[in-house]
């Protein structure tokens, strides 16, 4: 929960602003359509669930939702400053509280690795999905080898350092950095979306695969 009101300002700093090309490519590879009903996942400070909102416009249903109470009341008021009115829920992705074929995208931004049953959190963005409707999740993958060596240093070292200076923690970063390395890379994610019925898996390395978008269709 301390992450929450230095988010935005870490974010900038972990990726040299970078975060925001990787959303920017995430909401054009979801391609949100006027009156489309939409779940951000994981939604944080509400980046994704903004940019829907104008996409979906008043004939849409754009839900940010995030398990961290905190991290969800700082979205919600950040969209709120910006005037996009949207609804707010706190949710679990391992139960999520609505109907099956519900949503037209479901997205989830560096939130999946977090969740302790990947699967079956998968699986309840697929139940809630109509048939044609997508999964997006843009989240940490396994880096291109021969940066290997300097990405674990900046992760590391670098990465706790930042936290600690700039928002008095260094122990969520940390966290960071073992929870990245922990996540299952782009081969094995495709794999485990296809296991839980979503088709025509595929995703894109992003910035030297230090991140990576996978699509999956619901058919």
């Amino acid at each position: 929960h301390s992450v929450a009101s230095n988010y935005d300002l870490m974010n900038d700093l972990m990726s040299g602003g970078l975060h925001r090309a990787w959303k920017a490519f995430t909401i054009a590879q979801a391609n949100v359509r006027p009156g489309a009903k939409v779940l951000d996942i994981a939604g944080g400070t509400g980046d994704l669930s903004m940019a829907f909102a104008k996409k979906a416009g008043p004939t849409g249903e754009v839900w940010h939702t995030d398990i961290n109470e905190s991290m969800l009341r700082v979205g919600r008021d950040r969209l709120i400053d910006r005037g996009v009115i949207t609804p707010a829920l706190l949710c679990d992705a391992e139960k999520i509280p609505f109907p099956d074929n519900y949503f037209d995208v479901v997205t989830v931004a560096f939130g999946l690795r977090n969740m302790t049953h990947k699967d079956v959190a998968l699986a309840e963005m697929r139940r809630v999905l109509k048939p044609g409707g997508r999964v997006l999740v843009l989240e940490f993958s396994k880096v291109w080898e021969p940066l290997k060596k300097a990405y674990d240093v900046y992760s590391f070292k670098v990465l706790p350092w930042l936290g600690q200076r700039f928002a008095q923690d260094a122990e969520s970063y940390q966290y960071l950095a073992e929870s990245i390395r922990m996540h299952p890379d782009q081969e094995t994610l495709k794999t485990m979306m296809e296991q839980v019925g979503l088709d025509a898996v595929k995703y894109y390395n992003l910035s030297a695969s230090v991140v990576a978008l996978h699509v999956g269709t619901k058919y």
